[in-house]
């Protein structure tokens, strides 16, 4: 007993000079602002006296914070599952192709970017100009696939126009047209860069006794007092594609014809008397695309940025985990019949079911506390909208000056974050005995 008295001890201290610095560092860096925290959750903002609940009570008042919690829970429930879903279908995937490594390195690759890297580039992924955004050239690209933009989006009559408005963006002739009288309608307002490359040296449009013709063209010419106003002169531009309507004073249509490429059209002699109507789809603005970063769209945005991330995060986990399943199982289902969807459904997924829950919790976690994604991603116009937690906390202690409501909002996080922690806890547990 003498003996091992010492020898006991000995080995105590030894145990305690190892663990003495973690239990230090743990103590410092986690212990202490826990207890900081929530010992300042019961103080008011300015530290001179006890608020009591007052703090927690604008955790459930204040629109702001409401608003974070609410984009918290659909975080939790969206960017988990989402990112362990597609972990899975990309782990499944690749270990069936012949470049599966080299696959598997790209989809992890964005988990060496840091989050503030990665929200930059989805902020100009994002931008709303399609010339920078990627993700509306690639919006705009379709939609002007099926639905071509105007060409001529600034076009208006100038001064002593022919033209007057008719109202939602379109343009008539102010007198009825008449058969064998050329029309003239003169546009201004678009620049020289910005016509169509079809587009030709305006032409002024012949008199024809069974038709109505005319010309449209942008009636500019560069320099100080060179050209004449209303009527067609050299290095003027005729407007192709320009759609004209015949247009009777019930404002039903006669005939339709688009200009040429040097701005002039003839119309039938069933357009003689009526009025000449440029259409407002003439006028149009280019598509430009959807408001990634609204107020409507902006969380799930950034929740596309975040999926992108750690989607490869998950991948390789459950590829792991993929790995030990055995391949007999998989192959007895084959022989019996099973179709490859119902191999994966009832024998894939369920013998990954303790993978896929260590990754869904793992991300679970992380996402209570995202910060940087959204702080970088959301414009200050919809980061209220965007709002989340982690940043609120951020807003309340630096920006608005409000320690003590920050400090609940970190003491709530940690409540949060308790549960799914206990969860795993167990979860390891049963596995430790299994």
């Amino acid at each position: 007993m003498r003996r091992g008295g010492p020898r006991g001890s000995g080995r105590w201290l030894v145990a305690t000079a190892f663990l003495l610095p973690a239990v230090v560092l743990l103590g410092a860096l986690v212990v202490y602002p826990i207890c900081y925290s929530l010992v300042r959750s019961f103080v008011s903002d300015d530290g001179g006296g006890f608020a009591g609940f007052d703090n927690y009570r604008e955790l459930f008042t204040d629109d702001g914070i409401r608003t974070a919690l609410r984009n918290n829970v659909f975080w939790v429930v969206a960017a988990p599952a989402v990112a362990t879903a597609l972990g899975l279908v990309f782990a499944v995937l690749t270990e069936r192709i012949r470049w599966g490594t080299a696959f598997k390195l790209v989809l992890f690759m964005p988990m060496a970017i840091s989050m503030l890297a990665a929200g930059i580039i989805f902020r100009l992924v994002y931008d709303q100009d399609p010339d920078r955004g990627v993700a509306n050239a690639v919006w705009v690209g379709v939609h002007d696939t099926f639905a071509e933009s105007s060409a001529f989006p600034k076009a208006h009559p100038g001064r002593d126009s022919p033209l007057r408005e008719a109202g939602s963006g379109a343009f008539v002739t102010r007198e009825p047209v008449r058969v064998g009288e050329p029309v003239v309608l003169p546009l201004v307002g678009v620049a020289p860069d910005a016509m169509p490359g079809d587009a030709r040296a305006a032409r002024a449009a012949g008199a024809d006794p069974a038709r109505v013709t005319g010309t449209t063209w942008q009636d500019f010419t560069r320099g100080k007092g060179v050209g004449t106003l209303g009527g067609v002169d050299g290095g003027e531009f005729g407007y192709p594609g320009m759609r004209i309507e015949a247009v009777r004073g019930d404002g039903s249509v006669v005939a339709r014809t688009t200009a040429a490429a040097d701005g002039t059209f003839v119309l039938p002699a069933a357009a003689d008397g009526t009025h000449l109507r440029l259409p407002a789809d003439n006028f149009r603005e280019p598509y430009r695309g959807v408001d990634w970063l609204g107020p409507a769209l902006v969380t799930p945005a950034v929740i596309v940025a975040y999926v992108w991330m750690w989607a490869g995060f998950a991948m390789v986990l459950i590829a792991a985990g993929l790995a030990s399943v055995p391949r007999e199982l998989l192959e007895a289902a084959r022989v019996d019949g099973a179709t490859e969807w119902q191999v994966f459904r009832r024998i894939t997924v369920p013998l990954l079911a303790p993978v896929l829950a260590v990754v869904l919790v793992t991300l679970m976690i992380n996402v209570l506390k995202v910060f940087d994604l959204v702080y970088i991603i959301a414009p200050g116009s919809s980061q209220d909208d965007a709002n989340v937690l982690a940043l609120q906390l951020y807003r309340s202690a630096f920006s608005d000056g409000r320690p003590g409501v920050a400090s609940a909002i970190s003491v709530l996080l940690l409540l949060l974050v308790i549960p799914v922690m206990v969860f795993n806890i167990r979860r390891l547990r049963r596995e430790g005995r299994r």
